[in-house]
């Protein structure tokens, strides 16, 4: 990967983004791989964001992110400065609508990304999928069915 730490070793710079919610449990309940690596997150500046996020390193993004064009361009933006800066070996995130700026600047710069797409949506593909699908390394499902929506992902099975 252009010469990058390999993100599966212990100390790989990732940058983990989520909106609240359900977006960022999932991103949590990944915490056996993600507590040996140096990272920082992305996501809403929420109470359940806050608690969760207590102790680590957060970038607080612009919300609502749905069909809100200038909180895009804010993301937008954000994106940039956050990826320029930290440069990290892997971008990671379950959505929602914030992953996709940060998806398509780490694909601008060459960064490796991974999409999980969300437990909860079987029988059509999200919006957020939809949208990060070109931007992404690895795109992983956590049901098989989800499979039929998605080509060439990896099913990592249910995170919560």
């Amino acid at each position: 990967m252009n010469g990058a730490p390999d993100p599966t070793s212990a100390r790989a710079r990732v940058l983990l983004v989520g909106s609240g919610g359900g977006h960022l449990a999932q991103l949590i309940s990944l915490r056996p791989w993600w507590q040996d690596h140096d990272r920082t997150w992305v996501s809403f500046d929420m109470p359940d964001a806050r608690s969760l996020l207590a102790g680590e390193d957060v970038v607080w993004a612009f919300h609502p992110t749905t069909r809100n064009i200038p909180n895009l361009l804010r993301n937008l933006w954000l994106a940039v400065r956050t990826v320029r800066r930290l440069r990290p070996d892997l971008v990671v995130s379950t959505g929602a609508g914030v992953a996709v700026p940060f998806f398509v600047i780490a694909w601008v710069l060459r960064i490796p990304t991974v999409y999980v797409e969300v437990f909860d949506r079987i029988d059509s593909p999200t919006l957020t999928g939809r949208l990060c699908r070109p931007f992404t390394t690895r795109f992983c499902v956590q049901w098989p069915e989800q499979q039929a929506l998605y080509k060439d992902t990896v099913v990592i099975g249910p995170l919560l």
